[in-house]
């Protein structure tokens, strides 16, 4: 599919986010702040800066906050305007605006693999950007854009990797493949969840993937495994295994993980020192703060 450009994304946020509960009981995990803006928000403002033009996002009960957020406040507008608050005003009005915004459900947790089946019918045979709610990334050129530009190099799926150390590897799915320039894998297998001992490499899925019809196909014809759920791994292990190509790239810049609290309070660390407006008087609480432990 060389040739063919990546302008529509997928982000499945239908999870019910109990890593952070009670916080999520009624608040979405991705609305969750970093600093002054939602996790979702970041992940949304790096598909449009990668050339993204039409988000989707796969909803579940509970999410309409998301909803929300990324439509227009007349209310709020209105107030912000009567007290000339400019600069908040802007950012406000900014986010409707961002890109096309579509919005499908996901009536049952069947697995990720089935959330993305859910907006198929958007995507009118087109690849896709797919971006989980807890993968933030740090980088000067945005985690998606560097997907997207191996993607029209190779035209086959895409998995976004990072190397973590090998104790790790078992929170996450592990690639075996062989490197086939500077941080291009051609992919052989995908291990969900190994252990140490058992992993092919350290090299893991971090939640972002380019996804080609074949892919959705995949996912089409599967039926739930032995979780019961449609997961994408298994769908990229069928494709492996009856020869079609995936390929890994490992994302340059600095991994957020969002997904569970420490590295949650991790990430807001990290972009608030560099906040423009924050990052001065941050950095001194946090030398104070450590001087008292």
């Amino acid at each position: 599919m060389q040739g063919v450009k990546v302008k529509k994304a997928i982000l499945p946020v239908a999870g019910f986010g109990t890593r952070f509960l009670p916080a999520t009981k009624a608040m979405p995990k991705e609305m969750l702040p970093i600093v002054d803006k939602p996790v979702i928000q970041y992940l949304v403002e790096e598909a449009v800066n990668s050339g993204i033009e039409e988000i989707i996002f796969v909803t579940g009960r509970g999410k309409r906050a998301i909803e929300d957020h990324f439509d227009i406040s007349y209310e709020l507008e209105d107030t912000l305007v009567e007290k000339n608050k400019k600069d908040l005003l802007a950012s406000v009005q900014d986010i409707p605006t961002l890109a096309k915004f579509s919005y499908v459900r996901q009536s049952l947790p069947l697995g990720d693999g089935h959330a993305i089946l859910q907006a198929a019918h958007l995507l009118n045979g087109e690849p896709a950007l797919v971006i989980f709610g807890d993968c933030l990334y740090d980088s000067e050129v945005p985690a998606s854009k560097q997907l997207i530009d191996a993607f029209e190099k190779y035209g086959d799926s895409i998995i976004g990797l990072s190397e973590v150390p090998r104790e790790e590897v078992k929170k996450f799915g592990v690639i075996d493949g062989k490197e086939i320039e500077a941080g291009i894998y051609d992919v052989k297998q995908v291990v969900e969840k190994p252990e140490p001992k058992d992993a092919p490499t350290n090299l893991v899925a971090v939640g972002k993937y380019i996804i080609t019809k074949d892919v959705l196909d995949t996912l089409a014809g599967m039926e739930s495994g032995k979780s019961g759920e449609i997961r994408l791994a298994d769908a990229f292990d069928i494709m492996l295994a009856s020869g079609k190509s995936i390929y890994g790239k490992v994302l340059d810049g600095e991994w957020l993980d969002t997904g569970t609290k420490l590295n949650f309070l991790k990430a807001t660390v990290k972009m608030a020192l560099k906040h423009d407006k924050l990052q001065s008087d941050f950095k001194k609480f946090l030398k104070e703060v450590t001087k008292e432990q």
